[in-house]
């Protein structure tokens, strides 16, 4: 494992994927992976991972879910891995299925998918299809930095806005904004919807722990700009770290209520494979005298007790979610008495799905925006 913290990074090292067959050595500054590039006017200490992009002309796009405490049927995912960096990112495995390693190879190595949009609009015209709403960024955020330029993400947001299918947003991204436009129009006919998650908001904190995602501000702002917009907008408070950032929970409640959120959510840390070692050296490195408090709060999360021997997580459907025991209960009990104490709404959002035109029958998108950076 490594001790080196690498600037704009999550994770501190780049172990070897469920499904290597090589073995890598010691992580060093000349051998992260094969396609870890390095700025070669950094001084040492400063030398960082640069990301690498590559594409991928994918056959299919819609991807189904069957989990029963996985709140969606079907999700669109415009990337694989994400430059956020998230270091409790439970997407991070997925990564391996390419051979790669869920540590820095997760962050720095994206696959795009520029024909996305070519391929959803197939999909939705597949005679018999049923519309259900679609979730966008369940398995990486579809407003990370490369967004801003590839775009992706808004070419899917303007087939559903052609073919009037509803979707639900999830991202850290104040990226978001720049496809105001789009959502807003959707969410006149309820047909869209977006989730703001914040974790902290505590600056040091999140630059650590997410260290390319907005920063807690302008989250925040980017939820009163939604809100302003006509587009419901709400917050989702995950993962709560028991530890590390479960005295905040009621902050960020109060704080995404007064921007303009109206519904809310919160999940209890997962470290599912490789994530909990990841996870693990993290803490370790960054807040060393709180590490094991921390870890232990975890195993009494996961399995009602903290003895040392205990797992970092049950994969169990339910309480992998939600936890188990005591403190488990304690964290999901302060989260919905402030809920509901702040007027968050009890229920999903209601979308319609009895506007949903086939793409042979739909008229052609009529507004489209340039890409352009977003702060």
């Amino acid at each position: 494992m490594s001790s080196l913290v690498w600037r704009g990074r999550g994770a501190l090292s780049n172990p070897n994927g469920r499904f290597e067959v090589r073995q890598r050595g010691a992580l060093d500054a000349d051998a992260v992976s094969d396609f870890a590039l390095w700025d070669d006017d950094d001084e040492d200490r400063d030398r960082r991972p640069r990301t690498l992009v590559t594409e991928e002309h994918c056959k299919t796009i819609v991807s189904h879910n069957d989990s029963p405490d996985i709140p969606f049927e079907r999700s669109l995912n415009p990337y694989r891995g994400c430059e956020h960096g998230c270091v409790y990112c439970f997407a991070r495995p997925s990564h391996g299925y390419w051979g790669w390693s869920s540590g820095l190879d997760f962050e720095t190595r994206i696959v795009s998918k520029p024909n996305a949009a070519t391929v959803l609009r197939t999909e939705l015209a597949k005679p018999g299809y049923r519309c259900e709403p679609f979730a966008l960024g369940a398995n990486t955020d579809p407003y990370q930095p490369l967004e801003r330029t590839l775009g992706v993400t808004r070419s899917l947001l303007e087939v559903l806005q052609e073919t009037r299918h509803p979707v639900g947003v999830v991202t850290k991204g104040h990226g978001v904004l720049r496809d105001t436009d789009l959502l807003a129009e959707l969410a006149q006919d309820r047909l869209a919807h977006v989730y703001v998650s914040i974790t902290t908001l505590d600056h040091d904190l999140a630059r650590r722990l997410e260290p390319r995602a907005s920063a807690p501000h302008r989250r925040l702002a980017a939820i009163e700009r939604l809100a302003a917009s006509g587009i419901p907008v709400g917050v989702l408070v995950s993962p709560v770290i028991p530890g590390l950032n479960d005295a905040e929970v009621e902050r960020i409640l109060e704080a995404a209520r007064e921007a303009g959120a109206t519904r809310s959510g919160s999940l209890l840390l997962r470290l599912p494979h490789e994530v909990k070692d990841l996870f693990v050296e993290w803490l370790r490195q960054h807040y060393p005298d709180r590490a094991e408090r921390v870890l232990a709060r975890i195993r009494e999360c996961v399995n009602g007790s903290s003895e040392p021997e205990g797992r970092l997580y049950n994969p169990a459907f339910g309480a992998r979610m939600r936890g188990v025991g005591v403190y488990a209960e304690l964290l999901r009990q302060r989260y919905e008495l402030a809920a509901q104490r702040l007027g968050f709404y009890r229920t999903p959002y209601p979308f319609d799905t009895t506007r949903f035109v086939p793409p042979a029958q739909a008229p052609k998108a009529t507004r489209q925006l340039p890409l352009f950076p977003v702060g």
